[in-house]
């Protein structure tokens, strides 16, 4: 007799685990499915963001950023520290560590919300049945009133760089370095790029990141990846636009790329090459062919807006859908997913959901950028503020940046927010909640921010808007 459940959810990423545990949180009997296996062979929850993403990238940014700022700033604080060296092995130990104590919380986590935590592949199959095989190879059909599917999303292979996981490789591979490589070339100029290529310049490498867009972060404000790029030039990233590789192959030496540019083609040298030009659903036998579930032509499974499929009672969130392949975006489809199947009302708000950078400086927005909201035809203002005048950057020598807001010239509601500077994937959170009310420039302006602080920063940008900044000339 095969065992049944009200809701059965196909990984245990940030979109799944959390649609697993608010359906528990209805009483509803639930399992969770997941087969992640990590580089060492074991089994472990969280998915990508956990074990090969977040958490990990997280760990080392905050690790080599203390590195590069006991060499090159604490002088000015006054602090003599002689001859800093690096312990990359104990660096890592302490990233690995992190992941194992996430990754073995979602464990007690399903397990204190009494939900069936299955360790294997998750196959819908039609009549929303569920093909459950084990680590072991044992197969079991379950019977499911609800499914969910969260597949998460895999690193985007290139033809003419395929992963050999030692001299070319993915994010996962570069966050676990054993030394660090004297060249590192990084394909891909986005968010995963660039941490990673930061992380690694920080620590000694010398950076050189390829990407083929001509504009740089062109799904950010223009105002604010000015600043960052400028930055990232004086850390010692050379990030060359317009590049658009033709050619990657292993020598003795490391890896010899090619690249065509507006002055024909390059090449460069280097030790080890990364390759993170984005992710892919991972979909592989996810359902059997006659379930019927649809696919865009990019591999994202359909949904509505509330995530349901074409197949009743069968959802699908985070990386595997539509939108940002963000955690937090897909967290809160499972929660809106488990809600909807419990009866109750629930809606993501697509419009307002935080981007974050976490090099240095952060950069992170919210909203529509200047250039999207000009090409609505929206009358439109304009209020921004450095973090050169703020006194709290100054105190942390963390001055480089600045916070920008964009509101309707109608009625002043907040349109968007642009912050890079320090900590701006902390303080893009009071503008996310700000707009989540549909609140305007003078309700920010109007709200007491503690001083010193840095979200001052957001106070004082949202009084330049009306040309009322007291801190900073207005325009």
């Amino acid at each position: 007799m095969s065992r049944s459940f009200d809701v059965v959810v196909i990984g245990a990423g940030p979109a799944g685990y959390i649609a697993a545990i608010r359906a528990a949180q209805y009483g509803k009997k639930v399992a969770c499915i997941d087969e992640w296996k990590n580089r060492d062979g074991g089994n472990a929850f969280g998915g990508t963001c956990l074990n090969a993403g977040c958490i990990p990238s997280k760990a080392l940014l905050e690790s080599s950023e203390l590195f590069y700022r006991t060499k090159h700033e604490f002088k000015k604080h006054g602090i003599k520290t002689g001859k800093i060296e690096l312990d990359l092995a104990t660096m890592q130990k302490r990233r690995a560590s992190i992941v194992r104590q996430f990754t073995g919380g979602i464990a007690g986590l399903l397990k204190a919300n009494k939900i069936e935590g299955l360790v294997g592949h998750g196959r819908l199959l039609a009549k929303n049945n569920i093909e459950f095989t084990s680590i072991s190879g044992d197969v079991e059909i379950i019977e499911a009133m609800n499914v969910i599917l969260a597949p998460g999303s895999t690193p985007i292979e290139i033809p003419i760089a395929n992963f050999d996981h030692k001299n070319i490789v993915d994010s996962w591979d570069a966050l676990e370095f054993d030394h660090v490589p004297e060249r590192l070339g990084v394909v891909g100029a986005g968010v995963i790029g660039l941490e990673i290529g930061s992380i690694w310049s920080r620590l000694g490498s010398e950076v050189t990141i390829l990407e083929a867009m001509d504009d740089f972060l062109f799904m950010a404000d223009q105002d604010i990846t000015r600043i960052a790029a400028n930055d990232f030039k004086k850390q010692g990233l050379d990030i060359r636009l317009g590049a658009n590789v033709t050619e990657a192959e292993v020598s003795k030496n490391g890896v010899e790329v090619s690249y065509g540019d507006k002055d024909g083609i390059q090449s460069i040298e280097v030790d080890k090459l990364v390759v993170a030009v984005g992710r892919r659903p991972y979909t592989d036998n996810l359902f059997s062919n006659d379930v019927g579930i649809q696919l865009d032509e990019r591999g994202f499974i359909i949904v509505d807006d509330e995530c349901r499929t074409c197949i009743k009672n069968v959802y699908a969130i985070g990386d595997c859908v539509r939108g940002p392949m963000l955690a937090h975006k897909g967290s809160e489809e499972g929660v809106m997913a488990a809600d909807l199947i419990a009866g109750q009302a629930a809606e993501v708000n697509y419009d307002i959901i935080p981007s974050v950078i976490y090099t240095s400086p952060e950069i992170a927005w919210v909203g529509k950028t200047e250039a999207e909201v000009k090409a609505l035809g929206q009358p439109y203002k304009v209020g921004s503020f450095p973090f050169a005048a703020s006194g709290r950057a100054k105190a942390m020598e963390q001055t480089s940046g600045m916070t920008k807001i964009i509101s309707s010239k109608y009625d002043d509601e907040i349109l968007g927010v642009h912050i890079v500077g320090p900590m701006a994937g902390e303080l893009i959170a009071e503008a996310v909640l700000a707009m989540e009310f549909s609140a305007s420039t003078e309700d920010i302006q109007r709200t007491i921010h503690a001083h010193p602080s840095l979200a001052e920063a957001i106070h004082e940008a949202s009084l330049s808007v009306d040309n009322r900044a007291l801190n900073f000339p207005n325009k």
